[in-house]
């Protein structure tokens, strides 16, 4: 009897990767979106490629405006990154930040509107910590579950985005403007009380600055705090964190207090530094938006950078073609998801390799 043919080709998993080839992957796979984008839209529309692309790249740098409020918009969803990213490294799978980030703007939002008549170090300072506590509070209430009672963090955070949109929507019946609008309009645009200080004429240098700050300070406590080493063991094995002697409803809370918190700051930020106004869309998909970026950038600090800022110039671009050639959202929207396709497919590429039927290569299964 002979012997089961063997197949076409093994998908191994690849011992490891250098950061500058995973870049390299990265890098091939967005020409590759780019070229099979140019086939579309010519195949389509009959224009010009390089004239969609040189739309795209006005849409999110043409002008010195555009450019930083590109940077701004990059800095407010890298900041709610940075917030999933403690809680998925530790396997926590908080899908939560929209409404921990709309809870944390509505906070901000209301010391704005209610406290308009205090000092304005009083403003500046209640502002933040009113956002970044109720974020936190909305990221441990789903941690408590969870530590005490072993319950799904996934269906408890999503649900708990609902519950946050319908805050944000029962706020806005009080604080509309004019009333009957369903619209509050800009917060204090008047005094612009509470609104994040100009960095000599620069409105958009502060909220970029925080970011880049918090991003230092979670990088440190990521890499050598106690804190960040229990995360990093939790997220390896919860067996043996309890081997080690981790608490794991400890860690489960302290973990996502800071997830929540972070989500409260981006909160702020979004409405002193950005809109200057609230509405159930201030959290703008953010909170789902940067569960991609922790994944692609494999949750490394640094790289979330440059896919928050690739990311945030997709969606101008692509706001700029969808007006500038008459084509719809639709369309632009076939772009962005075709190139974002292409570098989540990386991945694949950078995680494992094929080897075909004849190599004759040692590998690992």
């Amino acid at each position: 009897m002979t012997g089961a043919k063997e197949p076409l080709m093994h998908i191994v998993k690849r011992d490891g990767v250098s950061l500058g080839r995973a870049m390299l992957v990265r890098l091939v796979a967005l020409v590759f979106a780019l070229l099979v984008c140019a086939a579309i839209i010519f195949g389509l529309t009959g224009m010009n490629p390089l004239n969609v692309y040189a739309g795209i790249w006005d849409g999110a740098v043409g002008t010195n405006r555009r450019m930083w409020v590109t940077f701004r918009d990059a800095a407010i969803l890298l900041c709610v990154g940075f917030a999933v990213l403690p809680a998925f490294r530790m396997r926590f799978w908080n899908v939560g930040a929209e409404g921990q980030v709309l809870v944390g703007a509505m906070a901000s939002a209301a010391i704005m509107i209610y406290g308009k008549n205090m000092p304005s170090w009083a403003m500046y300072a209640l502002c933040p910590v009113a956002g970044v506590a109720a974020g936190l509070i909305w990221g441990v209430i789903p941690a408590f579950f969870k530590a005490h009672w072993n319950t799904n963090e996934t269906l408890f955070t999503l649900m708990l985005n609902y519950i946050a949109m319908q805050l944000v929507s029962f706020a806005i019946v009080f604080w509309e403007n004019p009333r009957g609008s369903n619209h509050v309009g800009l917060i204090n645009s008047q005094g612009k009380e509470g609104w994040l200080p100009s960095i000599g004429t620069n409105s958009y240098l502060l909220p970029i600055l925080i970011v880049l700050a918090l991003m230092v300070g979670l990088y440190v406590y990521m890499q050598f705090s106690k804190q960040g080493y229990e995360i990093a063991v939790v997220g390896e094995s919860q067996n043996t964190a309890r081997y080690a002697g981790i608490r794991l409803s400890k860690v489960f809370i302290r973990t996502m207090a800071i997830s929540g918190a972070i989500c409260g700051l981006a909160g702020f930020i979004a409405v002193a530094g950005a809109s200057h106004t609230i509405s159930t869309s201030t959290a703008g998909g953010r909170g789902f938006t940067a569960i991609i970026v922790a994944w692609l950038a494999q949750f490394n600090t640094f790289v979330m950078v440059l896919i928050s800022f690739l990311l945030v110039f997709l969606q101008k671009g692509a706001i700029q073609i969808a007006s500038q050639f008459k084509l719809n959202d639709f369309a632009s929207n076939v772009i962005t998801g075709i190139i974002l396709f292409c570098i989540i497919g990386s991945e694949f590429f950078i995680q494992y390799k094929l080897i075909f039927r004849g190599r004759k290569e040692a590998h690992h299964s």
